[in-house]
């Protein structure tokens, strides 16, 4: 299956495991596990659980102490957790399903393959299990999480999220930007003119890269606009992960970018060609497996993320080969209430598959892990080792030896606390976290179903991976490539087009 990825209209919070940070929280008290018997066997049950990311130097001494007060609860279980690297995570975790490894809990995302997951009969149906030992689960996330997160009116994973849109923004080097002269960016235009300038006064920084791989295609140059870009566009429950077919104005009308010639993904792409040609694009874009490695390492003046946070640990990781070195955010994001459009949907979640063995197991264990107490161990670490808690449900970082992100296993909007930041960083995560501040989405809670059109999204899906992320880079030319890529995949994607805009159409008229 392709893999796909979404950050964002939706977004990974994906991929961003070194930059991302946690948010704000509702203090509450330990409490006893949900279901637990106090008569509960004392040989521990294996739960294996297999995420994204890297096992943290410390992981093992936390699981250790999460273990323990398990225990001490009556929930005896051996935590055995799978870190796959990012990059490789949606072919390990199809393999792996396919083949009916025996995992119980495992990390899956619109952007990766969930939807064809749960097509396939690869997930557990969680309401029943829910009802019956997920209740801090359930009571910990607002009930429009799981009105927009089901499939076919069941909850077949568990949403990881906080906010109701991506905290998009690009990351670049301040110390470049000061040594140039340069004020602080407040504008897109400001960013390219601060690019060119890298690529004249500094030659020895690449002033730009992107995502240029098919599980990172919403963060290429021309894509990853779509974001701040006052056009309201976005991406489509049929290709999530691609800008070809697109909602606009909120009036749930599908786009279609090869037949809007006036089209702004269009004239985004074309902008990306340019600055493929003028050299500022990283030259092997579509070459780097993890876009954000040579910006964190100072190679790269620019680069986009899913945060509004630079975390410490990006900034040690940039220390490490620019001593001097320093990373800011910039972001476009506009803040005005009702500005923007959710659907309320989120990035990241959480199944059981349906081979586990021990399905009641994991979701009290995430009933466990959703306690307040329990959460901040296995989100910071260990208190005044790795973190300590602030006022207003914030933290600060202590020790990086801990850092294994939520987001990928038990995030949830109640208990997650807030990185101590400047008053703006701080401003703009509260407000993205507020359902209040967002336009519903005419299509909220719309599902598509693709079954009659298989072929078609088979088919386009193959073709794009060929064309998009070089298109939307700059790599290739767009004056001749629009045309092959429409020769091959236009007659599919106006098939899907058709069948989405059918379906959408009747999801109004209810």
């Amino acid at each position: 299956m392709a893999l796909r990825q979404s950050l964002l209209a939706k977004g990974a919070t994906w991929a961003l495991s070194i930059l991302l940070t946690a948010g704000c929280a509702n203090e509450t008290g330990p409490a006893a596990v949900r279901g637990v018997s106090p008569a509960a066997p004392m040989t521990p049950t294996t739960l294996n659980i297999m995420v994204p990311g890297d096992r943290s130097p410390d992981f093992d001494l936390v699981m250790e102490e999460a273990e323990r007060r398990m225990a001490e609860e009556g929930l005896h279980l051996d935590i055995r957790m799978e870190f796959v690297p990012w990059n490789d995570f949606g072919t390990r975790s199809e393999v792996a399903l396919a083949s009916g490894e025996e995992i119980d809990l495992i990390f899956d995302a619109p952007w990766l393959h969930l939807n064809e997951m749960i097509a396939s009969g690869y997930y557990e149906p969680l309401d029943v299990l829910l009802e019956q030992y997920g209740e801090t689960i359930v009571a910990k996330r607002p009930r429009q999480m799981w009105d927009a997160n089901r499939s076919a009116g069941r909850v077949m994973a568990i949403p990881l999220g906080v906010s109701h849109v991506m905290s998009h923004s690009y990351f670049i080097r301040k110390d470049v930007r000061e040594s140039l002269g340069v004020p602080p960016i407040r504008t897109y235009e400001e960013l390219l003119r601060f690019a060119y300038l890298v690529k004249e006064k500094a030659p020895e920084v690449v002033p730009l890269i992107a995502g240029g791989t098919r599980s990172q295609q919403l963060y290429s140059q021309a894509a990853f606009r779509h974001y701040f870009d006052d056009t309201d566009i976005r991406p489509t429950q049929a290709l999530d992960s691609s800008l070809m077919l697109y909602y606009r104005h909120n009036d749930g009308k599908v786009h279609n970018a090869f037949k809007e010639l006036d089209s702004p993904v269009r004239t985004w792409v074309e902008e990306a060609r340019r600055l493929y040609v003028d050299g500022i694009m990283h030259k092997d874009v579509l070459g780097i497996k993890d876009f954000q490695e040579p910006g964190a390492s100072g190679a790269v003046a620019i680069f986009p993320t899913g945060s509004f946070h630079v975390g410490e640990i990006a900034q040690e990781k940039l220390r490490e080969t620019v001593p001097d070195g320093e990373l800011e955010r910039v972001t476009f994001f506009d803040d005005t209430p009702g500005a923007n459009v959710s659907d309320f949907g989120q990035w990241n979640f959480i199944a059981v598959p349906v081979v586990s063995k021990h399905k009641e197991e994991a979701v009290r264990f995430l009933n466990w892990a959703n306690e307040k107490r329990n959460y901040d161990l296995l989100a910071y670490g260990l208190q005044d080792t790795h973190w300590k808690p602030l006022e207003g449900n914030k933290f600060k970082l202590l020790d990086t030896g801990y850092n294994q992100p939520a987001f990928v296993w038990i995030w949830n909007p109640t208990d997650d606390r807030l990185l101590a930041d400047d008053a703006r960083t701080e401003e703009l995560t509260r407000f993205i976290r507020n359902a209040d501040n967002f336009t519903p989405d005419v299509l909220t809670g719309f599902e598509f179903d693709g079954s009659s059109v298989q072929a078609e999204l088979d088919r386009y899906n193959r073709i794009e991976a060929e064309y998009y992320t070089p298109l939307f880079n700059g790599v290739i030319d767009p004056a001749s490539a629009w045309a092959a890529f429409e020769a091959e995949a236009g007659p599919s994607l106006e098939a899907i087009e058709r069948e989405l805009q059918r379906q959408a159409d009747a999801y109004m008229r209810k």
